[in-house]
């Protein structure tokens, strides 16, 4: 039998989930299969309705090596695992004469741990542990939370934390889960055969294709520890998310409250001049924190740094104590020592990098008024970790709508450890970068206006003239309007003085509800208005009538008091680059281009897309941001942009009358 071509099970999978092949799928496809199969590198950008995953999967299960895709959402990953993957494998299984296995694998912390539900939790306060069942009054939300899981323990085959309906609280599912520092490990422990997470591992390592989050993958790559099974082809899709959740994972964070709990779960578990030392240690730890200032400390303060190094080598005391003192009457001892051990480890780990001062961390010191001060590290740049830890030894296909901004894909190569496209050399990891372009006909679906007649947006500065011009486009557009604001403030304040000059269309504001609810609620009526900040403008998909007119208050730029960003565009600057064009105009235009994207979901949306900041038609930084974002219609005339919003409401109207 002759081997499947690539045209023929591409077809396969796009009937098996009734969809329709798109010269955009095939030219990615083809790409995929040929990076793959060639082990070199591949950056594609693939708008909105390509059809991107069955673009990827496909090249991916005909070339029959392991392949990891990482997303960003849980929401791809469950649509991959519970509707791509399952019929695609069938569709494909005829013509590749195997059935390809399957996987989900996620972080330890998001599997049930049987050990904490029958044996208990590890109490600070008391010895050994206790049963939250017991603890939690039985009609609290917390004890419903937790007589539910119980429950839900004895029927689930998965133990997985997203597969449990509804959800519960992240309070609640602490009582029941542990990281990966936290877990006794399977030979130890008495449930380790029964082990939800152990057996998600065992099924990755049994199966062709394994579905992951970036935050997994970031973990495998820093950690050195393998978590994720060996494979011959990465894929990452949501890319443009990638560097944001690497460099979660990396950062560290110092609180008074964190050391405290250290500093209580190990009191009993070592000799009493260890824990007095990590006691005082924490003591003077805290004392500095409440004297110091917000903001990025380029050299750690002098005080600052003796508390460090002081909680540092307590830390350290405690660790060797822990490992050496054992006390028999306190119940289920391993169990307690290793939370104990998990904690003062996490301290020791932050309190050691942030006092050695390395010159490629950033650090600083924040306080909220929920949460009090906290001292955090991150790292200056993730893109020498990811060029010697992602692109080795494997094919990498890195996937998003919007991955080429300002015309070409540099500028997202370089924040991942990525030469310009085409240089040659040594250890240059070499790659292309791949635009199949989009289904839809922007220059006819959808109109870019700058409202170039209205002020500069100030910091922080009332813009009355904004809210004047964002009332009339929402009038014009009869509701039907998502604002994207770079701020939450700014979304409060808009949403409040809207409510008031037009009370006539419903304006839903982020934190108010859940975000599910915000969306179901604004897709359910096409008057409605749903105002928002950062996650709005990657999360929202609602096609149709509801979402004609998307408005950005102004562009997106990071605010310059953020550390990371403004320690990573002086660093740009300091090596003789543009930093406010590789950092500060990088992060609008991907943004921009990912609200951009929440218009036209579907071949039959129409739209505008108003920006509500005049720079970006008369700044010299404009034209990048504009080349960043989908091709639509461009103008700077209001009355124009008024008559054609009317003219979708009416259409829009009309089309609802006929459907009702």
């Amino acid at each position: 039998m002759t081997k499947p071509s690539l045209p023929e099970l591409l077809h396969a999978a796009v009937t098996a989930v009734g969809g329709t092949e798109r010269p955009g799928q095939v030219a990615m496809a083809e790409a995929v299969a040929e990076a793959i199969d060639d082990g070199s590198h591949l950056l594609v950008q693939a708008g909105t309705g390509t059809g991107k995953s069955l673009g990827y999967l496909v090249p991916a299960l005909a070339h029959g090596e392991r392949v990891i895709v990482a997303t960003a959402t849980l929401a791809l990953q469950r649509q991959l695992v519970e509707r791509d993957l399952p019929r695609t494998v069938d569709a494909l299984h005829p013509l590749l004469r195997r059935r390809p296995e399957f996987a989900m694998l996620k972080g330890r912390s998001n599997y049930l741990c049987l050990h904490r539900l029958h044996e208990g939790v590890p109490q600070d306060e008391e010895e050994g542990l206790f049963d939250q069942f017991e603890a939690a009054a039985p009609t609290s939300r917390l004890g419903q939370d937790l007589l539910r899981m119980r429950d839900w323990a004895d029927e689930t085959e998965t133990g997985d934390r997203d597969d449990l309906t509804p959800g519960v609280s992240d309070r609640a599912w602490a009582q029941v889960s542990v990281s990966s520092r936290e877990c006794l490990g399977a030979s130890k422990c008495a449930y380790g055969a029964e082990c939800f997470a152990e057996m998600a591992r065992e099924r990755a390592k049994l199966s062709e294709v394994v579905v992951t989050n970036h935050a997994l993958l970031a973990i495998d790559a820093i950690e050195g520890a393998p978590v994720l099974p060996q494979h011959e082809v990465l894929i990452v899709d949501e890319a443009h998310e990638l560097v944001s959740r690497v460099t979660g994972v990396a950062t560290g964070e110092l609180t008074p409250g964190q050391v405290n709990r250290a500093v209580r779960r190990a009191a009993k578990l070592v000799n009493e001049k260890a824990a007095d030392q990590l006691q005082t240690a924490s003591e003077g730890f805290e004392r500095v924190m409440e004297l110091a200032l917000p903001g990025r400390l380029e050299e750690v303060p002098e005080d600052l740094g003796y508390a460090l190094m002081a909680l540092r080598d307590a830390c350290r005391t405690v660790i060797s104590a822990i490992g050496t003192t054992r006390d028999k009457s306190v119940q289920d001892e391993d169990a307690v020592r290793k939370q104990a051990l998990a904690s003062v480890e996490s301290v020791h780990d932050v309190a050691e990098r942030i006092a050695n001062g390395s010159e490629w961390d950033v650090v600083w010191y924040e306080r909220h008024d929920r949460f009090g001060a906290s001292l955090r590290v991150a790292p200056m740049s993730v893109a020498g970790l990811l060029r010697e830890k992602l692109f080795a030894d494997r094919s990498v296909v890195l996937t998003s709508a919007t991955l080429k901004l300002g015309g070409d894909f540099n500028g997202v190569g370089a924040s991942l450890g990525l030469a310009p496209e085409g240089t040659q050399g040594e250890d240059v990891p070499q790659w292309k970068g791949v635009d199949v372009g989009s289904p839809f006909d922007y220059p006819r679906q959808g109109i870019l206006y700058v409202a170039k007649h209205l002020a500069r947006p100030a910091r922080d500065g009332d813009r009355a003239d904004m809210l004047d011009e964002l009332t009339e486009l929402i009038q014009a557009a009869g509701g039907r309007t998502l604002g994207l604001f770079s701020s939450m403030r700014a979304a409060q304040l808009a949403a409040e003085e809207l409510r008031t000059r037009i009370p006539e269309f419903p304006i839903l504001l982020q934190g108010e509800e859940t975000l599910g609810e915000l969306i179901k609620n604004f897709a359910a009526d096409p008057r409605t208005c749903l105002f928002g900040t950062l996650s709005l403008w990657q999360g929202v998909d609602v096609p149709g009538p509801s979402c004609q007119l998307v408005v950005m208050d102004k562009i997106p730029f990071p605010r310059p008091d953020d550390p990371l960003m403004s320690a990573r565009q002086k660093a740009v600057e300091e090596a003789g680059g543009n930093g406010f064009m590789a950092v500060a105009a990088t992060h609008a235009a991907l943004l921009m281009a990912q609200g951009a994207g929440r218009l036209v979901r579907a071949s039959g949306d129409r739209g505008v897309v108003a920006v509500l900041d005049p720079r970006l038609a008369t700044a010299r930084y404009g034209s990048y941001l504009k080349a960043s974002l989908p091709d639509f219609w461009y103008t700077t005339d209001r009355n124009q942009v008024r008559k054609s919003l009317a003219a979708i409401d009416a259409a829009a109207k009309q089309a609802e009358t006929q459907a009702g």
